[in-house]
């Protein structure tokens, strides 16, 4: 059952018909209540007695037959405590006598900004997919409430769009893609922080009265906070309790306001940032938000990823919803990073494909006058200097070897010393008569522009056009400062914040309609774009600039809680690293690597020939378990965090054929071994054959046992040392 509901009216409405079907439960008269059911979820809301949308429950699924009640306001407590502002509403606007969070703030044009939403109507698509609207009680501000529930995760995807039928335009000041609310109780909440060089902190915290914003003011989505989120119930833990989460798919600015209420319920609300916000919608005009998925698992935190990461990968992804396994590449940047050239990229491309490399990525420093990072930016062609013949005989000469060519690019952003700012200073994002800030030397361009919009589209169109390219790796290396817009009637200024991103969506989307072979990773000085907005039109993102192994490992256990292992870039570098000058051994960096998408970039000149053998007999063996490993369904088996001393991670094919179990030590202490690991998500009565990729099981470890011995009895590694790894397969029989 997908969507229930008796009967459907016409815009503006009454709603006395309205109640569940027969196989939903009884009929509840006058309110309207609606339900969608999908996977181990049931989403239920309603139309009170005030004609507010309220949402009734969220969790377990329930019967088939169980009767859901009305809708009914909550009751007044104090003049203080009025019934409107406790009342869990699925999309509240600002107005009568909410103190609350709003979905919905907006001013009049006679300076009106009372807002009170009322149901109207609704419409059924299908069993999962239905639209409701709500409007204001007086005035002509009509927003439909989007819903869909995915059959097989119970994710809910919701959105709004709001539109003005006044007579005169409306400025709308905060616009949210939809609230979520959890009964009182006690919960815990957990969030992904970070800095350059430091992404994917996992933060957990008790929710108490009063709000936790997560937000970016950045323009884009910033490192500082991703727009994800997790509560779990009581002691929901890793692999138990129930947890709800949910990710907001916008690359802009954007929020999100966990609150509990003074009756301890609990409202999650996410869009646009209002911080700076204003978008004016003349009569006639509407504005589409986001979308924010949710979900709900009683399986803990890991049931909580596994089911939004195998969503992102049916439904997100371009390819959805069979993604291909992403190649092995190569990047050069480490190994020249300016200083390209036709040979030397020859070279390293003849080193990489000994590797047995998939794909060669030329970065930085093949365009215009780009022979640092102070100038060039904007300029996208080839720099005849370094490339006499254009690329056409570098990427003839890596097809040759057997690998397609990628190439790195920044088409939003523009040095001051480049032929595009000289011709059009006025293209990036400025105020008038103020300074216009740099940084990484670069200005940002005004991608809402539609000139702006243009030039960068016809640039990358041209590139690709002429160049057998199969990959761009688009990096963004700075977030906005003085977003400007003056082309527009001041009024209408602040509408860049929704116009860039949108251009930025449609240029990608041009882009793989035209190209439909090339593939685009997301990158933005490390993860500072990752989202489900940019993931719609990326195939892989760039998770953090600092590729330290040790380092690596916690960041890849934050990163996997959001977002799939299909999309997590996971380059091995050389030793001692750059950033920490720690010193590691090959096998731990590529078995680190190995647990998400696997690149290679060091500087191949530098390796020696015990270096290159490792990786290439590593680079084949995750051939072979690749499509487990980041197709597959991920437990967190040990946390990396917090100190430990080890960590390890499994993955199991979705048909349970095949585990892949990585295990690696920090440094033992006092003699102690690798805890013995037990397995999950294995089928119990299969016959499992263990083989080591690298490393050895404990001396006495069984060659073949049922998935219930691996997962009630365990494995036994065996492995002491500092910065030590290990991993194995097990294959069906």
């Amino acid at each position: 059952m997908g969507v229930a509901f008796a009967s459907l009216l016409g815009s503006g409405a009454a709603a006395a018909a309205y109640g569940q079907t027969p196989n939903a439960g009884s009929h509840v008269g006058s309110q309207p209540v609606f339900r969608l059911d999908g996977g181990n979820t049931t989403y239920a809301f309603g139309v009170n007695e005030r004609g507010e949308l309220q949402q009734l429950y969220w969790g377990g699924r329930l019967g088939e037959h169980d009767v859901i009640d009305p809708a009914k306001s909550e009751d007044v407590l104090s003049g203080f405590d009025s019934s409107y502002n406790n009342t869990p509403q699925e999309y509240a606007g600002w107005g009568a006598e909410l103190y609350l969070e709003p979905a919905l703030k907006v001013t009049f044009a006679d300076g009106n900004r009372d807002l009170v939403l009322h149901y109207a109507s609704s419409s059924k698509h299908d069993d999962n997919s239905i639209d409701v609207v709500v409007k204001d009680i007086s005035r002509a501000v009509i927003v439909t409430l989007h819903y869909n529930i995915d059959p097989e995760s119970g994710i809910v995807a919701r959105s709004a769009t709001i539109e003005n039928h006044e007579p005169n335009p409306i400025m709308i000041e905060q616009a949210a893609a939809a609230a979520f609310s959890l009964p009182a109780a006690h919960y815990t909440l957990s969030y992904l922080s970070g800095r350059w060089a430091g992404e994917w902190t996992l933060n957990e915290e008790a929710i108490h009265q009063g709000q936790r914003v997560l937000e970016s003011r950045r323009g884009s989505t910033g490192v500082q906070l991703n727009p994800w989120f997790a509560i779990g119930k009581g002691n929901a833990g890793e692999e138990q309790g129930e947890t709800w989460f949910g990710a907001l798919a916008w690359s802009g600015s954007w929020r999100i306001t966990v609150e509990q209420d003074s009756l301890d319920k609990v409202r999650v609300t996410g869009g646009f940032n209002p911080f700076d916000f204003g978008y004016l919608l003349e009569p006639g005009e509407k504005l589409e938000s986001p979308v924010f998925y949710a979900g709900y698992t009683d399986h803990g935190m890991g049931g909580a990823s596994r089911l939004l990461n195998r969503f992102t990968l049916t439904h997100i992804l371009p390819q959805a919803p069979s993604p291909k396994l992403r190649p092995v590449i190569y990047n050069s940047w480490e190994a020249t990073q300016w200083n390209v050239s036709e040979a030397v990229e020859g070279a390293l491309a003849e080193k990489a494909a000994a590797l047995g490399v998939d794909r060669f990525v030329m970065d930085d420093g093949w365009f215009g006058q780009r022979k640092s990072d102070h100038a060039g930016l904007g300029d996208w062609y080839v720099n005849k200097e370094k490339f006499p013949n254009g690329l056409k005989p570098l990427i003839d000469k890596v097809h040759s070897l057997n690998m397609d060519f990628g190439l790195w690019v920044e088409p939003e952003m523009v040095n001051p010393d480049s032929d595009l700012y000289r011709n059009h200073p006025d293209w990036v994002l400025n105020f008038p008569g103020r300074p216009r800030s740099e940084d990484r030397n670069q200005l940002v361009l005004n991608l809402a522009r539609p000139d702006v919009r243009k030039y960068v589209f016809d640039a990358m169109d041209k590139l690709l056009t002429e160049n057998d390219i199969a990959f761009l790796k688009w990096d963004y290396n700075r977030n906005w400062s003085e977003p400007g817009w003056d082309q527009l009637p001041a009024n209408e200024q602040k509408k860049v914040y929704v116009e860039f991103t949108r251009n930025l969506y449609s240029i990608l989307a041009e882009l793989r309609a035209k190209h439909p072979g090339v593939e685009i990773e997301s990158c933005s000085g490390g993860g500072g774009r990752v989202d489900l907005g940019i993931l719609h039109y990326t195939d892989e993102v760039w998770p953090s600039d600092n590729t330290d192994p040790l380092d690596r490992l916690t960041q890849q256990d934050g990163f996997t809680h959001a977002y799939p292992v299909q999309t997590m870039a996971a380059w091995v570098t050389d030793s001692p690293h750059w950033l920490n000058s720690r010193t590691s051994l090959m096998t731990y960096r590529m078995l680190v690597s190995m647990q998400g998408v696997l690149g290679i970039g060091g500087n191949l000149n530098n390796w020696t020939n015990e270096d290159m053998a490792i990786a290439r007999r590593l680079v084949a063996a995750y051939h072979q378990v690749q499509k487990t490993v980041t197709q597959g369904d991920l437990y967190r088996l040990i946390s990396p965090t917090n100190g430990s001393e080890f960590s390890a991670t499994e993955t199991v094919s979705p048909d349970k054929s095949q585990a892949v179990f990585f295990a690696f030590v920090h440094s033992t202490q006092e003699g102690r071994s690798f805890p013995r690991s037990q397995l999950l998500g294995l089928d119990p009565k299969a016959i499992y054959a263990l083989g080591s990729i690298e490393g050895k099981a404990a001396e006495g470890t069984p060659t073949e046992a049922s998935g219930a011995w691996w997962m009630n009895h365990g494995i036994e590694v065996a492995l002491q040392g500092d910065f030590q790894g290990a991993a194995f397969r097990l294959d069906r029989k």
